[in-house]
């Protein structure tokens, strides 16, 4: 195994994350997934847009790009369709891969462009300020929703799957030796490929919704994995488990895979 401090740009640190932010437990998984695949660092393109996530893509050493708000999926369609012999992956956020960016999302679903899409999902907005976002559970508070929020949230998963994505996953912070087994799976798979991170905000979805600090929202966030809450519903008391849970059980793995002609902008026949 490589060590890992070789993917990254050790002179862009300390990083830019907050205490306790499981992004970075991400970003080693992702590192790690691009170990085992023996993937050329040179021919790694990674596109992001704007958000804490985001921010991920200046401390790795690979080909770089950061997008506008929300375009990332565009950026990187353009990209793979310049360079297609590149591995072209998407570093987004709930916020800016399912709000201003929707649209460029689903429409590179409906392609089947060949690229993997990583949106680590933090239930927030939690670079501008804590505001409520697409995924913000209802009676969730932000600083845009101080007495819970009102509107139901997306299942992103069942949107892309809708929108036509050929490959889509859903892991938790939470379980990194699972996250690095599904990148690997999506960043091979041929087509559009999309992998709902769940990696929740300590410092403002974890502080306005009394969860607790990093560890405590990483034991929140294992029971709202479907295999878990099920079992854990009979139970009275669990030790480090928080008892209130906002999010609905979800599940996890991989949820769709089908194997379809992939966009490459060039009409055959």
């Amino acid at each position: 195994m490589t060590d890992i401090n070789t993917y990254l740009r050790e002179w862009t640190m300390p990083h830019v994350l907050c205490p306790g932010c499981a992004h970075g437990i991400v970003l080693r998984s992702f590192l790690e997934a691009v170990d085992q695949l023996q993937l050329d660092p040179d021919k790694l393109a990674m596109v992001a847009g704007i958000g804490c996530s985001s921010r991920l893509i200046g401390h790795v050493d690979f080909c770089t790009l950061h997008g506008t708000h929300g375009r990332a999926p565009a950026f990187a369609t353009g990209l793979k369709l310049a360079r297609p012999e590149l591995n072209v992956v998407v570093l987004t956020g709930d916020g800016d891969a399912l709000a201003i960016g929707g649209n460029h999302m689903i429409h590179a679903a409906r392609r089947n462009i060949d690229i993997t899409v990583l949106m680590l999902s933090n239930a927030i907005y939690g670079m501008t300020g804590g505001q409520s976002a697409p995924t913000t559970p209802e009676g969730a508070v932000a600083s845009t929703t101080p007495a819970g929020n009102t509107e139901p949230m997306f299942d992103s998963c069942k949107l892309l799957i809708g929108a036509g994505a050929s490959f889509v996953a859903r892991v938790f912070a939470a379980n990194p030796l699972e996250m690095t087994k599904v990148m690997a799976d999506g960043i091979t798979h041929p087509g559009f490929s999309f992998i709902e991170v769940i990696s929740d905000c300590p410092e403002y979805f974890g502080r306005y919704n009394n969860i607790g600090g990093g560890a405590n929202m990483l034991s929140w966030m294992t029971v709202q994995d479907e295999g878990v809450a099920g079992p854990l519903s009979a139970k009275r008391f669990v030790n480090h488990v928080p008892i209130t849970v906002l999010s609905p059980a979800l599940a996890t793995g991989v949820l769709e895979r089908e194997v379809r002609p992939v966009f490459s902008g060039i009409r055959e026949g």
